[in-house]
C-alpha cells in the first residue's frame, strides 16, 4: 500500500489531497473566508435561540453568519432559550442547514470562537501520519485531479470490468455496481470480484465527495454470500459510526454514514450557485500560480477575466508577487479566464 499526500495552498483556498495506491481518497477544502465557528472540530460558546424538546434538539447561535447550529441533546436535559453553552462542531453546514454540534458544557459570555478546528495540514497529518507532504505544482495538479473525480458520477475499472455509478439525491446516495462480463472469464468469480472492488471504490468515492446519510448499493446478482458482502462493506467504509443493514433479496445493501464535512459539490458551487463566482476566481489564481511555478523564464503572466471574477481574483493574485496580474475584461465569460504571457 502506498500513500501520497498533497497540500495546495493557493491564495484564498487551501486543499489537501490523499491518494492510496494511485486512487484519490480525500479532498479537503478550506477557504480563507470560511466562518471559523462552523469548521469541523471548532469549539465555540453559543447562545440557545430555540429549544425543541419534542425533537430532543435545540438551535444555537455561534456568532457566525448563516443559520444557527443544530444541537441534539438526546436523553439529556433540554437547554433553556438564552442559555450559554460550549459546543463542538461535528458536522459542517450543508444545503440550507447550519452545522451540527455536540455539547461540551455550560459557558458564560457572548457567542464566540473558543478553539478553531484543525486546518488542512493538521487533517492531512491525522489521516496520513508520517507521510511526506508534496506541495507546489504537483499539489496543484493533484487538487485538479481530485476535483474532477469528486465532481464525477462514477468510474470504470477495466481490469475487473467494473462500471460504477455513485449519485446523490435528496433522499440517499445511490450506488450501482455493474459487471461487463468478458468472454473467457469465469462469470461467477468475475461478479464476486466486481462486487468486492465496487464496494471498495464506492466507499472511496463517497469519502472523496464528503457525502453522508443513507446509502443504497445495488450489487451484481442476487444469489450472493451475505456474510462476505457484509465483511467487505465494513472493511471498505471503515467508519466507526456507520450503521449497516442486511443484504436484501434484491441484492441491495443499505447503510447509513454520518455527515462530517460540507459536500465537495456544495463547497465549489454553493447552495443555489452562491459560490460559483468565488470558485471561478480562485481557479484563475490557481492557474496563474501553476504557470509561475512551472515557467521560471517568462517575466509576467496576465489573466484577463470577467470583471466580477477579477474583483475577487485581483487581491488574491497580488499575493503571488509581481509576476502576475489580473485584468477585468467584459468580453470574457465567467470562469473562462485567458492567461497571457507578457
Amino acid at each position: 500500500m502506498s500513500l501520497e499526500v498533497f497540500l495546495d495552498d493557493t491564495p484564498g483556498e487551501t486543499r489537501g489531497v490523499i491518494a492510496r495506491d494511485g486512487h484519490i481518497e480525500w479532498l479537503i477544502i478550506q477557504r480563507d473566508d470560511d466562518p471559523p465557528q462552523t469548521r469541523l472540530g471548532a469549539r465555540s460558546v453559543g447562545r440557545v435561540t430555540q429549544s425543541e424538546p419534542g425533537f430532543n434538539a435545540a438551535f444555537v447561535d455561534l456568532g457566525a453568519p448563516g443559520r444557527p447550529a443544530f444541537l441534539p441533546f438526546g436523553q439529556g436535559r433540554a437547554p433553556r432559550e438564552g442559555e450559554h453553552l460550549e459546543v463542538e462542531v461535528t458536522a459542517e453546514p450543508r444545503e440550507q442547514k447550519g452545522p451540527t454540534v455536540r455539547l461540551i458544557g455550560p459557558a458564560d459570555g457572548p457567542p464566540r470562537l473558543v478553539m478553531p478546528g484543525p486546518d488542512v495540514r493538521a487533517e492531512l497529518a491525522r489521516l496520513a501520519p508520517g507521510v511526506p507532504v508534496e506541495t507546489g505544482s504537483a499539489a496543484i495538479q493533484a487538487s485538479w485531479d481530485a476535483e474532477e473525480k469528486a465532481m464525477g458520477q462514477g468510474d470504470f475499472f477495466a481490469e475487473v470490468a467494473l462500471d460504477l455509478a455513485v449519485q446523490r439525491t435528496r433522499a440517499l446516495v445511490a450506488v450501482d455496481i455493474d459487471y461487463a462480463h468478458l468472454p473467457g472469464r469465469d462469470a461467477k468469480r468475475g461478479r464476486l470480484r466486481a462486487n468486492l472492488e465496487g464496494l471498495r471504490h464506492a466507499a472511496r468515492l463517497i469519502r472523496l465527495k464528503s457525502w453522508g446519510g443513507l446509502v443504497a448499493i445495488d450489487l451484481v446478482g442476487t444469489r450472493l454470500d451475505a456474510d462476505a458482502i457484509a465483511a467487505a462493506a465494513r472493511t471498505a467504509f471503515d467508519e466507526p459510526e456507520a450503521v449497516f443493514g442486511p443484504l436484501n433479496r434484491f441484492g441491495v445493501l443499505q447503510l447509513a454514514l454520518p455527515w462530517r464535512r460540507t459536500p465537495i459539490e456544495e463547497r465549489l458551487r454553493g447552495w443555489a450557485g452562491s459560490q460559483v463566482l468565488t470558485t471561478a476566481a480562485i481557479n484563475t489564481v490557481r492557474s496563474l500560480r501553476m504557470r509561475v511555478l512551472q515557467d521560471k523564464a517568462t517575466p509576467r503572466f496576465t489573466a484577463r477575466c470577467h470583471p466580477e471574477e477579477a474583483a475577487i481574483a485581483g487581491p488574491l493574485a497580488a499575493r503571488l508577487g509581481p509576476r502576475v496580474a489580473v485584468v477585468a475584461d467584459p468580453a470574457v465569460a465567467l470562469g473562462r479566464a485567458d492567461i497571457q504571457e507578457a
